[in-house]
């Protein structure tokens, strides 16, 4: 195996550094303060198809590498995760799922304008009965005549306030509990489809995560993805696929918080040397960069088992896992190394730190990575 990377990824590292530091960290700290989606830097990014980024070039994509793909969202994290976070949702769980399951017609028409930007995908499974247990969903739809009618909530809903297509997991009749979901497509402005207040978060706050509420919306059969009862198939499969992006978004936060460290250490002066000569403090150090190095590595590994179509829904789970449970420890590590300094909005860490908690928490909480790796593990043959 190469561990090295190869000059593509070196390529694109760097054009997306250069654009995250020169377009984003200007306007960062107040996104940050007054939780505002930022349509301007959405713009510029439009055009360089950070939309399309993994959908095909037939419909206007990047149509990059899943490595690529890592890197990019990465490096977007590593100046604003929340930005990070509107990227990878919109192309891991509301492109991709239409990417693999749509039909001819809908790839066609709906493709296009997500990967021009145009409009921002969204991926509405999580109810208030239902996040962990995608079983609970008690959205429903039903067939009347040549629509289906949608009733219910979605909750806690990644680029709810900004979406113009979405995903939505809904109830279907079926006697097995497995075929009882399926998907739909629904556009922003369909009747009886409304959105909520954004949520007021601890981090992420340039990101406008709401309530979705659905009376009696109705959206043409021809609007359901795969087949019906098919929910639960292309749920696990966007999930699989959005965990690499938010490994490679909580990975990102925690480079950030390590740089951040590693350039105060060297400036900090404490009884007349650098806090950098302590060494505690540069056990700290050592740990961060050795556990941002591991997470990278599980990263690229759960990346490249994907371009290579081999199963990667255990390495997917390794890497979020891995990469979000890095991100606070190592944010924390930043936060104390920083000092009072760090409990302070004036520094980044602290936005860092309460950015990474929630890598944690969405695309599947940790307990849930850990009971996907425990099945693949008790699955194999001894």
């Amino acid at each position: 195996m190469d561990f090295n990377p190869c000059m593509k990824h070196k390529v694109v590292r760097k054009f997306v550094r250069d654009f995250s530091e020169t377009e984003i960290a200007p306007l960062v700290y107040d996104l940050d303060r007054e939780a505002r989606f930022p349509w301007e830097i959405i713009e510029k990014m439009r055009p360089l198809n950070f939309f399309g980024l993994q959908v095909p070039r037939a419909y206007g994509g990047a149509e990059v590498d899943s490595i690529s793909y890592a890197i990019i969202i990465e490096e977007l994290s590593r100046v604003s995760a929340a930005i990070g976070l509107c990227v990878s949702v919109h192309n891991s769980v509301g492109a991709y799922p239409l990417v693999k399951f749509g039909t001819a017609s809908q790839k066609k028409r709906f493709l296009p304008p997500l990967a021009r930007g145009e409009q921002i995908g969204a991926f509405c499974l999580t109810e208030a009965n239902a996040g962990s247990d995608a079983g609970g969903v008690e959205t429903h739809a039903a067939l009347i005549e040549d629509h289906y009618v949608i009733n219910g909530t979605k909750i806690f809903v990644t680029n709810g306030g900004v979406c113009g297509t979405t995903l939505i997991f809904a109830k279907t009749p079926a006697e097995d509990r497995r075929k009882q979901n399926s998907v739909f497509i629904v556009e922003q402005g369909t009747p009886g489809f409304s959105v909520g207040e954004i949520e007021d978060l601890c981090g992420m706050r340039a990101n406008p995560v709401s309530s979705l509420f659905f009376e009696d919306c109705r959206v043409p059969k021809e609007n359901l993805l795969g087949h019906l009862g098919d929910g639960l198939k292309i749920g696990l499969d966007a999930l699989d696929t959005g965990r690499i992006g938010i490994a490679a978004q909580a990975l990102g936060i925690a480079q950030a918080a390590l740089d951040a460290s590693v350039k105060y250490a060297k400036e900090r002066q404490q009884f007349r040397k650098p806090i950098s000569s302590f060494q505690t403090i540069q056990n700290y150090l050592a740990d961060m960069a050795t556990e941002v190095d591991a997470g990278r590595l599980l990263l690229y590994r759960a990346a490249a088992y994907k371009d290579s179509g081999r199963p990667f829904g255990a390495e997917a789970a390794k890497a979020k896992l891995f990469c979000s449970k890095l991100a606070t420890r190592v944010t924390n590590l930043a936060v104390q190394i920083h000092g009072g300094y760090g409990y302070s909005k004036e520094y980044d860490v602290e936005r860092y730190f309460r950015d990474a908690k929630v890598t944690e928490i969405y695309e599947g909480t940790s307990e849930v990575q850990q009971m996907v790796i425990a099945r693949h593990l008790l699955a194999e043959p001894t």
